[in-house]
């Protein structure tokens, strides 16, 4: 009885109209600050969370240790609203594919670009939308990879004070984000398709 009546629980809530499905995508773009902001304004975007990834040091800190990490989001969507395709076509208008040194005004190996995907689908999908790119690109090469994922480090701790950054200090956020030249290199590359 006390079987049949969890199996019934169980099967409510998983065929309720209430129970949401989500998927997650990690993606790399230099600054996460920046990131958050590109991806959290999207429909179907329900969560941005800033952190590490790619690298082999556990628990990696921002003004500490992450020596082989990328900044990163973890990006949680429901995919009845927004496909890993669109959110794979919004990365690149919001990256600059050519820099092979960071992203805009940061350089350094923890600022690079990278599409981190969770299995062969994701792969499949994140190699055919680097291909699109290659293609508007004939003279110029395509630096981001497609990389394994591997365990997804949040900042928390002291060092919360980056998630969300840029709706808890707009000003400061807004006059890096300009001084940095994000929003114009992005222009000269996807010209009107640059989501600023």
């Amino acid at each position: 009885m006390k079987y049949k009546l969890t199996f019934y629980l169980l099967s409510a809530v998983l065929f309720s109209p209430f129970f949401a499905i989500a998927d997650s995508a990690i993606f790399a773009g230099g600054c996460f600050w920046c990131m958050e902001s590109d991806f959290e304004k999207l429909d179907g975007v329900t969560d941005v969370i800033s952190g590490f990834t790619g690298g082999t040091i556990h628990n990696p800190k921002y003004n500490g240790n992450h020596e082989g990490h990328f900044e990163a989001v973890l990006i949680t969507y429901d995919p009845k609203t927004i496909s890993y395709e669109k959110l794979l076509a919004h990365y690149w208008i919001n990256i600059d594919p050519f820099d092979a040194h960071g992203q805009f005004c940061d350089k350094g190996p923890s600022y690079k670009s990278a599409i981190f995907v969770a299995n062969d689908k994701e792969r499949t999908l994140a190699e055919q939308s680097r291909k699109k790119v290659t293609e508007q690109f004939p003279n110029k090469e395509i630096i981001t990879p497609v990389l394994k994922a591997s365990t997804f480090y949040p900042i928390q701790g002291k060092e919360s004070y980056h998630q969300d950054y840029y709706k808890k200090n707009p000003i400061r956020y807004k006059t890096y984000r300009w001084n940095c030249g994000r929003d114009k290199r992005l222009k000269e590359i996807w010209g009107k398709r640059a989501s600023h």
